[in-house]
């Protein structure tokens, strides 16, 4: 999926390097070459992997998994035409930069849904329509939010193979005694983002629905 870095082993003028990936990916744009654009951003959360189609956000993967499967995974179930394309994903960064430090909460980026379906996916969508910055739901909340209050379980997995976290925000669901849950980028990245919408509303109460 990804080159070896051979810049290792033999001698490379780095800036001439970046124009000949610049002029790669302008080409691949203007050939209507490129189905998915990818970029890594740092973050308080770790390294995020960000990918996207032109209908929107795709992907985003955090550090615990391994970037390269992600690509080759997106490569196989949407299109091998995938490029590590900066650019084209300056907008998300920086809406999750302004998200990440307090500045923004809520996101205006353009979401693809192709890596969810049926049930997934609409749970997802209730998700991030009714459960908002600095909230917290239930798993059994979403499910009945979701139309099948009994699909408690499938809440979860929904949640846990959520293609777009953060945009989309399992974070904010959590296990009906209060108690965090699994979450896919870790327990700890989760506690950072319900720490960080909390700080972030100070002076309003920490909502839960119920």
């Amino acid at each position: 999926m990804t080159t070896p870095d051979l810049t290792k082993h033999y001698p490379v003028d780095r800036e001439q390097l970046r124009r000949l990936h610049a002029r790669l990916e302008r080409d691949a744009q203007a050939g209507d070459l490129l189905d998915i654009a990818y970029r890594t951003v740092d973050s308080v959360v770790g390294p995020l992997l960000l990918a996207a189609t032109p209908r929107g956000l795709l992907r985003v993967a955090f550090a615990n998994e391994d970037r390269d499967s992600v690509l080759q995974n997106l490569s196989e179930r949407i299109s091998p035409r995938v490029l590590e394309s900066p650019t084209r994903l300056d907008p998300v960064a920086r809406q999750l930069d302004e998200y990440l430090t307090g500045r923004r909460h809520g996101f205006d980026v353009a979401l693809d849904w192709s890596l969810s379906q049926g049930f997934r996916r609409t749970v997802l969508q209730h998700l991030s329509v009714d459960v908002g910055y600095g909230s917290t739901a239930s798993y059994a909340t979403l499910a009945r939010l979701s139309g099948s209050p009994k699909a408690v379980r499938a809440v979860g997995t929904a949640c846990a193979t959520n293609p777009i976290p953060i945009f989309v925000p399992c974070h904010r669901v959590i296990r009906s005694d209060g108690t965090m849950g699994a979450y896919r980028g870790g327990t700890a990245a989760k506690r950072v983002l319900l720490d960080l919408e909390r700080t972030a509303e100070s002076g309003t109460s920490d909502a839960f629905l119920k």
